[in-house]
């Protein structure tokens, strides 16, 4: 069988495996074109937080498209993408943010920052504040821009990505932030953050965000939080940065700001960089034809209202217990699961291979394999696997989980042996 596809990630060799294809997805649960329906913990990369198949968030879609099938934002506006705006600020808080800049994807976005930062800087008057951090192990997206930031070797080095103005340090050592401080302090644009690691699920320590603020007041550069994988009440709270010591510059959202029905995300700025373009009359020369159509205003509108009617926070909340007493007891009874780590809904597991290390490389597949034969689909991590249920999962779901979770193990287990 020959297919036209190219997916993402993924050898050419498997693309039309039947196995591997989706052909539709309800609630919580994905069919395959091999008739597999199997209980899904990734949230489709993050971004189903309320559930595949939502209706209130497909109909007000359907009535976009035929009220206004598209309007662009460049050097115009449309009023959906205004209203949209204005509820994602109330959303976050509006005495944290005061503008709203559309993007079609959270690699997208991350471009869009470093471009802003740096603007911002120069309109402050320093120029010479060109450099953007980021953390070790982050992941801040594939496009050019964002794949120079982003903090994991995928290949930077073989597809010519320029990192000449980017730094990576530890995402716990206060110690690095320090040395880079003291050395290039005065040349940093930005610093940007993940509040937990995309990659590995690892929460960054309020130590080093106390000190990471410290020295915003001392240089100067914005503290951009990426919460593409965090917003929207995967760790808890809307947005996770609600829990810093102080609050961001600018935020990222993306993943499950439309749960997953348009291809979205979203930029929010302090009311301090806006009013530089203000005052200046500066230009910010950054555009997507897909960003802000009324299509994905709608998706956005509606799944704001689905959250307060799904009650998705508090959902998220008690998913997130469940899922501690799941883990606790996983551990207790299967000692292949070596350590855990992660907020909320969003978790990762360390499992160790039948010799004792951990698993890596083709052993992560192999075991994601027996996960999957056992009835569940989990997300690939460091030495493990990753958890990212939606935040309305029930309680029936999570023991169904964690019972595939077992048996994948325990399948796992005797084929690394034989």
């Amino acid at each position: 069988m020959s297919s036209a596809l190219w997916p993402s990630l993924q050898p050419l060799m498997e693309t039309n495996l039947p196995s591997a294809g989706v052909v539709s997805a309800s609630g919580h649960r994905v069919r395959f074109g091999n008739g597999d329906e199997v209980l899904c913990a990734t949230s489709g990369l993050w971004n189903v937080n309320l559930g595949y198949g939502n209706a209130a968030i497909a109909a007000a879609v359907h009535k976009a498209l035929l009220h206004c099938s598209y309007s662009t934002l460049f050097r115009q506006w449309n009023m959906a993408a205004e209203e949209a705006a204005t509820a994602l600020l109330d959303a976050a808080g509006q005495d944290r943010f005061g503008r709203v800049i559309y993007s079609t994807s959270g690699s997208a976005a991350n471009d869009l920052v470093m471009k802003l930062a740096r603007q911002t800087q120069d309109l402050r008057g320093f120029p010479q504040k060109q450099l953007v951090v980021a953390l070790r192990g982050s992941y801040h997206g594939l496009t050019y821009g964002s794949f120079s930031l982003t903090g994991e070797d995928l290949g930077q080095r073989l597809y010519g990505v320029d990192q000449k103005l980017i730094r990576h340090i530890g995402h716990d050592s206060i110690e690095e932030l320090s040395t880079l401080m003291s050395l290039q302090g005065n040349r940093i644009a930005a610093v940007v953050v993940e509040p937990v690691l995309g990659t590995g699920a690892y929460p960054v320590p309020d130590d080093f965000l106390k000190a990471l603020f410290g020295f915003r007041e001392e240089y100067g550069f914005l503290v951009v939080a990426d919460e593409v994988a965090t917003g929207f009440g995967r760790t808890g709270a809307m947005f996770a940065s609600e829990a810093w010591p102080q609050g961001p510059d600018v935020l990222i959202t993306s993943k499950g700001l439309t749960n997953g029905a348009c291809a979205a995300a979203a930029v929010l700025t302090s009311q301090d960089i806006a009013g530089l373009f203000v005052t200046s009359g500066s230009v910010f020369t950054h555009g997507e034809t897909q960003a802000g159509t009324p299509a994905t205003a709608a998706a956005i509108v509606a799944t704001l209202s689905e959250f307060e009617r799904l009650d998705a926070l508090n959902s998220g909340v008690k998913v997130s217990r469940q899922l501690d007493t799941a883990i606790h007891d996983l551990m207790a009874s299967n000692p292949s699961v070596t350590a855990h780590r992660g907020r909320g809904c969003f978790r990762a597991l360390e499992v160790a291979g039948p010799d004792g290390s951990p698993v890596a490389g083709p052993g992560i597949a192999s075991l994601l394999g027996s996960i999957r034969r056992a009835g569940a689909r989990v997300y690939p991590g460091p030495r493990g696997i990753q958890l990212i249920p939606s935040l309305t999962y029930s309680e029936e779901e999570i023991r169904e989980l964690f019972e595939s979770i077992a048996a994948g193990l325990a399948e796992f287990a005797v084929s690394g042996k034989s």
